[in-house]
């Protein structure tokens, strides 16, 4: 009799991870959050350590036909600080890893090193060490960030509240659709490679999707507010998939309205251009590395007049489940269409 074979897009990348999180068992008082959230929490003494990591490998996170290296270095960076700010924490140091083919040249790594120690600077984290190997093809990236946040403010996916107000960063969807003008001018040049690239008109989404920037800004603006938010996690796999995060690990329902959903007008505009509903694209588009939060009503006074936060619903009961609003005022359930690493070819 055969041996049962489990696909590893039955699963997709939640399941495995929570398979590997229910086989798990902490053994050190020290752990005080392992697998699970945006970032692991340590206990140390005054302060909770946090640790994330995150893995980008060519051919299925980026493509360097047009991604520069030194932009793939920055944004290495940026996705791990930004899992450090979904925690409500400060990023401290870095270290990297990477495998590189024989096709890399000395001048390609110091090219790459340039986009990592650009972000470091930016995001005042140390670059403290790391590991290279060689590749079998193509280049392998991975970062571990860690940060500190105080005991009291930390910040995990699991603590929202029935009336809390659902608060977005920024705006959503548009390095999705910056992804999909940069694989459409791809495949151009493919076919003809006497033809520029045409992004002029594509600046904004593009560059969201080349180069992210994580929201410590946000983060250091809370701080100064005194405000903690209730729950929180980073957009990294599109808003209706981190949504679903909070709604599980907090207990709890969410409704959110389509027209309060923060799109920008190239996003839009784009979206009807390429037969993309830029709706669709905020919801699970991914990458777009903002802050979803959500903050007790009280606290709303403080935020009501912050130009880069808006607030897109609310957290009700369990057994009202993740619902939309749409614009015709139809409630319809929130899905996660997100990528799956493992899907089938």
């Amino acid at each position: 009799m055969a041996e049962k074979r489990t696909e590893l897009s039955d699963l997709g990348e939640f399941g495995i991870i929570e398979r590997i999180k229910n086989s798990t068992k902490n053994k050190n008082k020290s752990t005080v959050e392992g697998i699970g959230d945006d970032a692991a929490i340590i206990d140390a003494k005054d302060k909770q350590l946090l640790v994330s990591t995150d893995m980008l490998l060519e051919g299925v996170h980026f493509d360097l036909s047009y991604m520069p290296l030194a932009h793939l270095g920055y944004k290495a960076v940026a996705v791990n600080v930004s899992d450090i700010a979904a925690m409500n924490g400060i990023p401290t140091q870095i270290t990297v890893n990477i495998g590189l083919s024989n096709r890399f040249s000395l001048e390609a790594v110091d090219t790459l090193y340039q986009g990592i120690l650009k972000a470091c600077e930016d995001f005042k984290v140390d670059l403290v060490g790391g590991d290279t190997s060689s590749s079998a093809s193509g280049l392998v990236l991975s970062i571990t960030a860690l940060g500190q946040a105080g005991k009291k403010s930390v910040v995990r996916r699991s603590g929202a509240k029935k009336g809390d107000i659902i608060c977005v960063t920024g705006d959503l969807g548009a390095a999705y659709l910056g992804l999909q003008v940069l694989e459409r001018e791809k495949q151009v040049f493919l076919s003809n490679p006497e033809m520029q690239p045409q992004l002029d008109k594509y600046e904004y989404i593009v560059q969201r999707q080349l180069k992210p920037v994580a929201r410590m800004d946000i983060i250091h603006e809370l701080a100064e507010l005194k405000l903690i938010p209730s729950s929180m996690i980073d957009v990294s796999d599109g808003l209706a998939s981190e949504l679903m995060h909070l709604a599980k690990y907090s207990k709890v329902g969410i409704q959110i309205y389509e027209e309060k959903l923060p799109i920008d007008k190239q996003t839009y505009d784009t979206g009807y251009e390429l037969g993309i509903d830029s709706t669709t694209a905020a919801l699970n588009g991914g990458e777009d590395y903002e802050l979803l939060f959500t903050i007790n009503q009280d606290d709303y006074e403080k935020l009501k007049n912050h130009a880069d936060i808006h607030f897109i619903g609310y957290v009700k009961e369990f057994s009202e489940g993740c619902k939309m609003v749409t614009k015709q005022e139809n409630l319809i359930d929130i899905k996660a269409q997100g990528w799956n690493h493992y899907k089938k070819d």
